[in-house]
């Protein structure tokens, strides 16, 4: 089986617009996506949700669609799918499962309170899901080459707008808790959300109308676009950009900032490399 570490792209993540953590669940409208190796203590709640192998989920698993769960992972909590359900060798749940269509089950699986099935049930290993997670990608962004695949996703995560069908993608080895939200690399958080946690990254771009109960650590830069709240300290190794209307409580810690007039800070600023202020348009 292919591993996630040879796709540069599944190290990279990227939250929907509207993503919120509502009492101890991580949920979006749109689909969920989880590197393998991945520690998240609450549950996941979109339409498909698929995740890679050696995984422990500390929490409900809740799809209008699809699961897919990959070999040897783990769930502490129910998972309730409204389609079809396909588990590898191994997984583990130890609440319910309760499947509104097909279930494919691979070898040594236990459901510890049960399972309900009403369509079809296959014992047999279903297809490895990063090989699933390529087929995905190419199909849902539109793309007629798998070549070009790394170079979609990289304007993906870039500073461009997302279109709205982009999948919730947590990276590879993440961990994820009600204290962090530690990812490997870049870090791309969608309008509207609402977030709870310190999120650690390589590099963060946090976009308009989010509000985030935590801090914001990059390593490399780190923007905080229009009418955006962080309830925390913004710290980068790298160059900073606060636009207008954002309000941050803590301080500010960067290479370099550029910081629109109408934001707000309310800790100190520290910018060795400069500080510059951007004014509103005439």
């Amino acid at each position: 089986m292919e591993s996630t570490e040879d796709h540069d792209w599944i190290r990279a993540c990227a939250l929907p617009d509207r993503t919120e953590l509502q009492e101890r669940t991580l949920k979006t409208g749109q689909d969920i996506v989880i590197g393998e190796r991945c520690r998240i203590d609450y549950g996941l709640s979109g339409n498909d949700v698929v995740i890679c192998e050696f995984c422990k989920i500390n929490g409900n698993i809740i799809a209008t669609s699809d699961v897919r769960i990959d070999n040897w992972c783990e769930v502490s909590g129910d998972v309730v799918v409204e389609e079809d359900a396909y588990l590898g060798e191994g997984v583990k749940i130890q609440g319910k499962l309760v499947v509104g269509g097909d279930l494919d089950i691979g070898d040594n699986v236990q459901i510890e309170r049960g399972f309900e099935a009403k369509g079809w049930i296959s014992i047999r290993n279903p297809m490895p899901v990063i090989i699933y997670i390529v087929m995905y990608l190419v199909a849902v962004l539109g793309i007629e080459k798998e070549d070009e695949l790394d170079s979609v996703l990289q304007k993906l995560f870039g500073d461009e707008e997302r279109p709205g069908a982009t999948p919730l993608m947590i990276p590879a080895g993440a961990v994820l808790n009600m204290q962090t939200f530690s990812v490997p690399e870049r870090m791309a958080v969608g309008s509207g959300c609402r977030l709870h946690g310190n999120i650690r990254a390589g590099s963060i771009a946090v976009r308009e109308e989010t509000t985030i109960f935590g801090s914001l650590h990059a390593r490399e830069g780190a923007s905080v676009a229009r009418g955006s709240v962080i309830h925390g300290d913004v710290q980068s190794d790298g160059d900073v950009a606060i636009e207008q209307e954002v309000h941050i409580l803590g301080n500010v810690s960067c290479r370099s900032l550029t910081l629109h007039e109408d934001a707000r800070v309310d800790g100190v600023i520290r910018a060795p490399g400069g500080l510059k202020i951007e004014r509103r348009a005439a």
